[in-house]
């Protein structure tokens, strides 16, 4: 598949649902890709990539960002909070936001740095031990911290449980956003990002149907 079909789908998807066509931003997620394939998707055109690691965005999108105008870097995998400074250097947006000592060190950054990455919360609606994300049911006092403290905070990520209806999760994801007057909803991913638009989604994550196969070696 290619950049260009994933985007046509991506807006009919949108018409689908009712929305505007450009209701939702493709994260094209980078992670593990060789750079040919990176600078490949930068020269036709994509600027808006998504990265898990700190260490790898590190050895990789300074450079392009150098070189490509215009580069909308997300993070989307769980953030240390030893790389959090690392992190507000480089991103444009954090996805992964799941506790209150990474949200005040965050906020502590801003201060001291007078910037800050555009953020969103974390959810695990699956309620899976080994997965990333605060709990439903502590999802608004989070949320409520991430405003008390000022970080600028844009809406709620979730990566569903694998075997689940995806789209339950999606739905449960858009219904804490609304309640808490969130617009931004960072879900779906490459088998399930129609789902996800249908159900709201402002952002999807995709990334070997763009890319190709990762080679993890």
């Amino acid at each position: 598949m290619s950049l260009q079909e994933i985007q046509t789908r991506i807006e009919n998807a949108c018409l689908a649902a009712g929305r505007a066509r450009d209701a939702c931003t493709l994260i094209a997620v980078s992670k593990v890709q060789p750079n040919e394939r990176v600078q490949a998707v930068l020269e036709a055109g994509h600027r808006v990539f998504g990265e898990n690691r700190v260490q790898e965005a590190q050895g990789k999108w300074p450079d392009f960002k150098a070189r490509f105008e215009g580069v909308e870097l997300h993070l989307i995998g769980p953030l240390q909070t030893n790389k959090a400074r690392a992190a507000v250097e480089l991103f444009d947006v954090i996805h992964t936001v799941d506790r209150s000592k990474l949200a005040r060190t965050l906020a502590r950054l801003a201060d001291e740095m007078g910037t800050c990455p555009d953020i969103f919360v974390q959810v695990n609606t699956g309620d899976e031990s080994q997965k990333a994300g605060v709990s439903v049911d502590d999802a608004d006092a989070l949320v409520a911290e991430c405003r008390d403290l000022g970080l600028p905070l844009k809406g709620l990520m979730c990566i569903p449980p694998v075997g689940e209806a995806a789209a339950l999760h999606f739905a449960l994801l858009a219904k804490i956003a609304a309640r808490n007057d969130l617009k931004g909803l960072s879900m779906g991913m490459s088998g399930d990002f129609e789902d996800a638009i249908a159900q709201g989604a402002t952002h999807v994550r995709v990334g070997s149907a763009i890319f190709g196969a990762r080679d993890y070696g």
